[in-house]
């Protein structure tokens, strides 16, 4: 028969031997969530050519609109950069923390491919995706956004196709779909009616 202490000792061990166990995977959780945090994203090097003058078409949510906002941007010399570049300046505008249009942390553009004839492939990455909100209107205007600043900026362009992560995907967060081409001359319509709702 085994001893009354030694059975109370054993039990007293196991408890807190599974009080560490938990208390080591609850701190390890916490380890990589404050790794992740604090993991800055990648900086792209400084892009090199001359500053230009170009058109972003900004989303607003609460008015639900686009509006067309110049800037000056460092732009390079090959077409497939410029586009990138675009598209990245317009990103930053929304990643900052009083935008009207907020986009997930982290988000980025990962590629433009510029197809002939007229087709301009965006690959964004995973966190664009999957940390976008999730609604009719405001998954319209990043679509809208996106196509129109890129399509005005870049002459030649007639479709746009959006893939995130090299892949295609059904939705942008459930709404917007991603699995077809956007016709440059009907998004410039929308773009036009939601101008016009200002």
């Amino acid at each position: 028969m085994i001893s009354r202490p030694l059975v109370i000792g054993a039990v007293v061990m196991l408890a807190i031997a599974l009080a560490m166990g938990f208390y080591a995977w609850h701190i390890r959780g916490v380890s990589r969530t404050e790794l992740a945090e604090a993991t800055p994203r990648p900086v792209a090097p400084p892009v090199s050519g001359p500053t230009e003058q170009v058109t972003l078409y900004v989303a607003y949510d609460e008015a639900g609109i686009l509006r067309a906002q110049a800037s000056s941007i460092p732009l390079p010399q090959d077409r497939q950069q410029r586009a990138e570049e675009l598209l990245r300046a317009l990103l930053s505008l929304y990643l900052d923390k009083s935008s009207a249009h907020p986009l997930a942390t982290g988000s980025e553009v990962r590629n433009v491919y510029l197809v002939d004839p007229g087709l301009a492939v965006i690959d964004l990455n995973a966190a664009f995706a999957n940390g976008h909100r999730s609604g009719i209107l405001v998954e319209a205007l990043t679509v809208a956004s996106l196509v129109q600043t890129l399509s005005v900026n870049i002459p030649g362009i007639v479709r746009v196709k959006i893939l995130v992560d090299g892949k295609e995907r059904e939705t942008l967060a459930g709404h917007a779909d991603l699995t077809n081409f956007y016709d440059v001359a009907a998004v410039g319509q929308l773009v036009t009616q939601l101008q016009n709702e200002q």
